[in-house]
């Protein structure tokens, strides 16, 4: 028998996979606990228009994605930090205050999870940053860090 599933079933499948099941699985497991309904014409069409709709979302959010990738690549953000002996920041140079940077002198608003350390800015200079705005998109910034007069 076909069943739709309405939520993710273990060892069975995840929402809206069509799965073979016996009968007695579906009417005394799966539909009274309403993990699945059955497979109807009706009900696969519904399915397949959710699926398109879908695939149409994750088009548009990608190549959102790589627009504003195209746009920030190779932006330039100037950081301000008070500077000990030798060039040593008192502190450092954290993924948020380079994302506060990029809003505040560009306008472009990035979460500060996107933003690739390796470890914090810690030195004077420029430092490229990588920043993964989708898996399928990212950019480099330079981050200038300069010392408080």
């Amino acid at each position: 028998m076909q069943v739709v599933l309405l939520q993710d079933v273990a060892k069975l499948g995840k929402k809206g996979d069509i799965v073979n099941v016996t009968e007695g699985y579906a009417r005394n497991f799966l539909f009274p606990r309403n993990l699945a309904s059955p497979a109807s014409e009706g009900k696969l069409k519904e399915i397949h228009t959710q699926r398109q709709t879908q695939a149409a979302k994750k088009q548009k959010e990608e190549e959102q994605a790589r627009q504003l990738a195209a746009k920030i690549n190779n932006l330039t953000v100037v950081l301000k930090a008070k500077v000990g002996d030798a060039g040593r920041l008192f502190g450092a140079i954290s993924s948020k205050d380079i994302a506060d940077g990029l809003k505040a002198q560009h306008g472009y608003d990035i979460d500060k999870k996107k933003i690739v350390l390796k470890e914090p800015i810690k030195t004077l200079g420029t430092h490229r940053i990588t920043i993964k705005i989708h898996p399928v998109a990212q950019a480099e910034i330079s981050v200038d860090v300069v010392a408080v007069e």
